[in-house]
């Protein structure tokens, strides 16, 4: 086992969790400085980013690819919708189900939002070799599998 819970001193830098909310805390806190000024933030940034024009998703399915509660994703999605990034339907299968799609403006700002968070990812890896960030993707991926099944 990695972790000694009884030596408190070396929790911090021996826990993953804590590492993965720093690093999650840091890059959105840059994200967010570098979208900022085309009005975005970090909720609709999750929300467009599961997003693309001409494809629907329903809010839960929005929810569940960014990460953020249903509640918090309908609110996002309806202050989307008033201001005219995204557009919904019923789902023509299954009445009972409201889709989103981007709209024109909203696929626009998703573009520049997207060349930010570009940027940030190139900065950030710039002197990592790429087989390290592979394998650092894969294990966050068996770790998210694993929690799944918590």
């Amino acid at each position: 086992m990695l972790l000694t819970i009884d030596d408190p001193k070396h929790l911090k830098a021996d826990w993953p969790f804590y590492w993965i909310s720093q690093i999650n805390s840091a890059y959105a806190d840059v994200l967010e400085r570098r979208i900022r000024h085309i009005g975005i933030d970090i909720p609709r940034w999750r929300a467009m980013m599961s997003l693309y024009e001409d494809q629907y998703l329903s809010v839960s399915e929005i929810a569940a690819f960014s990460a953020q509660k249903l509640n918090t994703t309908t609110k996002v999605i309806q202050r989307m919708i008033k201001d005219e990034l995204v557009k919904t339907r019923v789902r023509p299968t299954d009445g009972r189900v409201t889709e989103v799609c981007l709209t024109e403006k909203g696929d626009r700002l998703r573009t520049l939002a997207l060349a930010e968070a570009r940027s940030v990812y190139d900065l950030t890896f710039a002197g990592i070799d790429p087989e390290r960030v592979r394998a650092l993707n894969q294990l966050m991926s068996e770790m998210h599998a694993a929690l799944q099944k918590l």
